[in-house]
Parts: structure tokens; sequence; C-alpha cells
């Protein structure tokens, strides 16, 4: 049974694949669009969508939970100070996933995501 098993693993341990996380949620946040494989899209998703949500009440304590979640101020302050007051009076829903045709390499599919 796979009871409350919901994340992805992606063959990693399970500190790579924290890191890996952080790494694209500030990639996406830094460039505001990337190129990833459709399962990395979907995963990283909730996890900038939830930190973008806190980050609309700009507060000492959300600064310091965005900034250790995501391990960098400039991403954290970029999210807070930019891009959060874009999606002020939005409820959610702040990313999109476009698919796109697979890899040539290996066949994965592949996914843009982006804020809308």
């Amino acid at each position: 049974m796979r009871h409350h098993d919901a994340n992805r693993k992606f063959g990693r341990e399970k500190k790579v694949r924290v890191a890996l996380l952080r790494s694209l949620a500030v990639s996406l946040i830094r460039d505001e669009k990337i190129k990833t494989t459709e399962a990395k899209a979907k995963e990283i998703r909730p996890y900038v969508e939830k930190l973008l949500t806190k980050g609309k009440k700009p507060t000492l304590a959300t600064r310091r939970i965005i900034t250790e979640r995501l391990g960098g101020v400039m991403a954290a302050k970029k999210l807070i100070d930019e891009i959060a007051p874009r999606y002020e009076k939005r409820d959610g829903g702040y990313t999109r996933i476009i698919k796109l045709a697979p890899r040539a390499g290996d066949g994965s599919p592949m996914a843009i995501i982006e804020f809308v």
C-alpha cells in the first residue's frame, strides 16, 4: 500500500532530492520561467506556490522562513519584493505548466513552468 507516500523520489536520497527541489525553485524565482522534466515541474509547483502565498505577507518571520526554505537571501528578496506583490489579489494558481515534446536524448516528457 502507498499510504502517505505522495512525493516523487527521482531516484535520489532525501538530502539530494531536497537540494534538487530547492535549486529548481530558486531558478524559477530568479528566471521566472524554466524548462525541466514534467515530473520535476509538477513537484516544484506546490513548493513554490506555498512560498509565494507566505511571501504575500512580508513580515520578518515569513522572510526568515522563505530564506531558510530557499537557502538564499537573494531569491527570497526577489520573491517577497517583486513577485508576491503581483499576485496580491490572487488566491492561488500562481504558476502554469506547459507540456513540450519529449527530450531527444532519452524521450523524457519535458515541460515549461512559469509564473502566470
